[in-house]
């Protein structure tokens, strides 16, 4: 049996990942493929209660602590949910993944990069996802449509500010592993995206 294939997505709130990833979900079903879709924080009990302190919670804390948590979520989530399916042949789509620490710990509250590189080592061991769909959208913009949808979570209400250095980690991510992480234009309409992800789907 071959190993299925991992794709995750992301991007900062507000560029559409939600409905592309249920779009993706759609499409992969359409092709009979066996498929699991899953999100971080979360995808096991131990990930959703972590979800929910880190995402609730408006109390502060250390990037360092916010890291930790993850990681610790990111383990279960592996161990239990993600290789598993992965060795079963399944494909796994996940909301988030790694690249978001970087994204929101290193590069918004500042954590050493270096740090989260030794966890996510650790952590993970060779495991990365075979491709990583970054919606890009400019900071303003994501958190204008953020607004516009729901009440905002602890992440969503930070400055402009963090939200710059979110973006800037997202594309730094995307130089260091250009065979894995594609830059979407979120900026565009969902049919435009949609086209992009079909010619990309194709390649898989």
């Amino acid at each position: 049996m071959s190993r299925g294939r991992f794709i995750t997505l992301e991007g900062m709130d507000g560029a559409g990942k939600t409905t592309h990833l249920e779009w993706l979900r759609q499409r992969l079903s359409v092709r009979a493929l066996p498929l699991i879709v899953t999100r971080e924080p979360g995808g096991t009990a131990l990930g959703e209660a972590l979800r929910k302190l880190l995402l609730d919670s408006h109390e502060p804390r250390q990037p360092d602590t916010e890291a930790l948590l993850m990681f610790a979520a990111r383990r279960e989530h592996i161990a239990t949910v993600i290789a598993p399916a992965l060795a079963a042949g399944k494909w796994v789509l996940c909301d988030r993944f790694t690249d978001a620490t970087y994204a929101y710990q290193a590069g918004g509250s500042g954590m050493a990069w270096e740090r989260v590189a030794a966890l996510e080592s650790w952590v993970q061991g060779e495991l990365q996802p075979d491709l990583t769909l970054y919606f890009d959208l400019e900071p303003e913009l994501g958190r204008a449509r953020t607004r516009q949808a729901r009440v905002p979570d602890r992440f969503e209400r930070e400055q402009l500010e963090f939200y710059e250095r979110v973006r800037a980690a997202y594309l730094r991510r995307a130089r260091e592993h250009p065979e894995r992480i594609r830059i979407i234009d979120a900026a565009r309409t969902i049919a435009e995206i949609q086209l992009e992800l079909e010619k990309t789907l194709l390649i898989y």
